[in-house]
Order: structure tokens, then C-alpha cells, then sequence
């Protein structure tokens, strides 16, 4: 494990969303390019300077819950009569990942997808470890969408949680552990991890409701206010909707996967509860796809009241012109440079003019309306 110390490097965060942000972004990308693979470089948006691990440690008569700063500190060796949850805070710094790394003989391909948050979800299998991938979704305060990376290692008796942030959608998993509430202080590692996985699963159900929310609230606008244009609403919920599926979508595949595995850490036990957790995944999907396609109808429907919009102003436009045209007819013949024409030697021709005007003007008014057009 001595070279993937080597291998580890610091990179400074970047920030989304402006120049700066975009440039350091490519040159974390041309950096990653330039190494050789099993090289770590954390490509993530957020520095945590001080990375916290919480541990547990259970069966189904003892828990033990501890916090530490540094993973040296924890001097407690993996026991095999227990099931041991770390929960890694933060992957910014990778000092810390290499003491993980050592301290847990993990292959130098799994630290580079841990710190590489744009790695889609997957699953890998190693000799004594499954490796999963896959993202939280979240809403913040602002109600912007947020994806944060999240890592599992299954190990014999153990399970290692890497994430980017502080707090997650794991609250309910802790609790009952803490109060030994269901079966899970009675089972294995690898139904802890299925409860973990489960959590996020649940959380996306969240997620999918305030989109359907959102959803509700723009299609009821765009029916009722169709004088104005959307788009830019709907565009912002389009990357929305297409930011859960890329999160999501893969996780399928993933499941499905972790139910048909063969391998000595997964029980055939958990892998029933698995399956459930795969049907729980389906109905995601379907329900984003779903989401897709009212996105395309809201999209088509305010192209149209776009057009709508327009054909009326150009309508308008060429009633205008229309009632214009013989009076500006009139106007041309009785402006022309002739030296005799009768009516412009009547006293009151001026007025017959107007008249003729104003009867025309009414006459194309009465007929438009009678044919309809306004």
C-alpha cells in the first residue's frame, strides 16, 4: 500500500456555476487524464478541512458509538462478533483517505472512484470487498437540487461510508441501531449496507414528490397565464429532472446486480431484501420517466402559447394594415400632382374625404367581426 500513498493527491476545491469554478474544473480533469489509473484525485466542489468519522460497533447485545478526527486514534481492530459501521465525513482531505486505504487494504482502483464524484453509480467485487458507488439527492434551503457521492465498502464484518458533506439521509439507520429497533443490531454487515442503501433509495421518494410538486405548480401556470413565457422555468426543471435520472438511472443496474451476486459477504438472506429494495428502485425510474415526458408536454405547450402569442399580435398587425390600405389609396390619388381633379375644388371636399374615411374604417371593422377575425 506504500504506492498508493504516492498516488494520493490534494486538489483545491472548485466552485460550480462561474468562469473560474469551469477552468479549475478542466484542469482537474486534464490532471486525472495525465496519470496513470489508481491515481486519487478528488474532483469534488467542497474542501471539509476537518474530516470527522463516526463509528459503530454492535451486535445484538452491545453498542458502542464513537467520534474521532483522526482514523490512527481508533485503535479498535475489525471483530467479527460485531458489525462495524464507519462513516467517513468528507473526501477533500486524502491524507486521511490514505490512512483509510492502508488501514483497510483497499485497492488503489476503489480510492480513485471514491474521491471522483462524477464516477457513476456501479458495483465491483475484490477478493474480500464489494464496492458500491451511487448518489444522494437532496434539497437545500434554497430548494436547489444538490448530488452528493457516496462510496460503500462491504467488508467481513464491516462497512465503510464515504461521503462528501456532512449530514445525510442516514438518521433513521443510526436510531436504530442506537435503540436496537427492527432486525438490524440481529443481522450482518451486509444487511447494514442494504439498510444504508435502502435509506437512499427512500430519501429519492422525497426527492421525486417535490418534483412532482414543482411540476404541478409550473402546469397549472403555464394553463392559466399563457401570455407568458416559461421557458426558462422549464428548462430549469428539465436539468433538474435529468440530474436525478443520471443519479439514479445507473442504480438499477446496480441493484440488480447486488441481488444476483455470488459472493461470501452478501447472504442469501439480505439478497431477498435486496430484491425488494430493486422494485423500489423501478418505481423511481418509471416515476422520473414519467416526470420526462410531462417536462416534453409542459415544453410543447409553451412553444405553442409562444405562437399563439404571435399569430395574435400579427393578426392584429394585419387588421391594421388592412383597414389602412384603402385609405391609403385615397390618400395617394387625391396627393397626386395633377392640375385638375374635381374635389379639390368642392368647398366642403375636405370633409367629404374624411367621411369616406371614417366609413371605411367602420365598413372593414364590421366586416372583420362578422367573418370572425376578432
Amino acid at each position: 500500500m506504500k504506492r498508493l500513498a504516492k498516488n494520493l493527491s490534494k486538489v483545491n476545491p472548485i466552485k460550480l456555476g462561474n468562469s473560474l469554478g469551469d477552468s479549475l474544473k478542466k484542469n482537474i480533469i486534464k490532471e486525472k487524464m495525465s496519470h496513470a489509473p489508481g491515481h486519487v484525485v478528488y474532483t469534488g466542489s467542497k474542501e471539509i478541512k476537518d474530516v470527522l468519522i463516526d463509528v459503530f460497533d454492535y451486535n445484538t447485545h452491545n453498542f458502542d458509538e464513537e467520534t474521532i478526527s483522526e482514523l490512527n486514534s481508533y485503535v479498535k481492530d475489525i471483530d467479527e462478533k460485531t458489525v462495524t459501521w464507519i462513516n467517513v465525513n468528507g473526501l477533500s482531505d486524502t491524507a486521511a483517505l490514505n490512512d483509510i486505504a492502508i488501514k483497510y487494504d483497499l485497492h488503489t482502483l476503489v480510492m480513485e472512484d471514491v474521491a471522483n464524484t462524477s464516477q457513476r453509480p456501479k458495483l465491483d467485487e475484490y477478493p474480500d470487498q464489494l464496492f458500491v458507488v451511487f448518489k444522494m439527492l437532496y434539497y437545500d434551503g434554497d430548494n436547489k437540487l444538490n448530488t452528493e457521492h457516496i462510496s460503500l465498502i462491504l467488508g467481513k464484518a464491516y462497512v465503510l461510508l464515504m461521503q462528501e458533506y456532512d449530514g445525510d439521509v442516514f438518521d433513521g439507520v443510526r436510531d436504530r441501531i442506537r435503540h436496537s429497533k427492527g432486525r438490524l443490531r440481529s443481522q450482518g454487515a451486509d444487511y447494514l449496507m442494504y439498510a444504508l442503501m435502502d435509506a437512499v433509495i427512500d430519501n429519492y421518494f422525497m426527492v421525486i414528490e417535490t418534483l412532482s410538486d414543482k411540476l404541478e405548480v409550473l402546469e397549472e401556470q403555464i394553463y392559466e397565464c399563457s401570455s407568458e413565457n416559461y421557458s426558462q422555468d422549464i428548462q430549469r426543471l428539465k436539468k433538474e429532472v435529468v440530474q436525478v435520472r443520471r443519479s439514479i438511472f445507473p442504480l438499477r443496474e446496480v441493484v440488480n446486480k447486488l441481488e444476483k451476486v455470488d459472493n461470501h459477504l452478501m447472504s442469501k438472506k439480505t439478497q431477498l431484501f435486496v430484491r425488494d429494495l430493486y422494485d423500489h428502485t423501478i418505481q423511481v425510474i418509471e416515476t422520473v420517466e414519467i416526470y420526462r415526458d410531462t417536462i416534453a408536454g409542459l415544453m410543447d405547450m409553451n412553444s405553442t402559447n409562444i405562437a399563439n402569442r404571435m399569430n395574435e399580435v400579427m393578426k392584429v398587425l394585419t387588421i391594421v394594415a388592412t383597414i389602412f390600405i384603402p385609405m391609403t389609396f385615397l390618400a395617394g390619388i387625391y396627393g397626386m400632382n395633377f392640375e385638375y381633379i374635381p374635389e379639390l375644388t368642392n368647398p366642403n371636399g375636405y370633409f367629404y374625404f374624411w367621411g369616406a374615411m371614417v366609413v371605411i374604417f367602420f365598413a372593414s371593422l364590421i366586416y372583420f367581426k362578422r367573418k370572425k377575425w376578432l
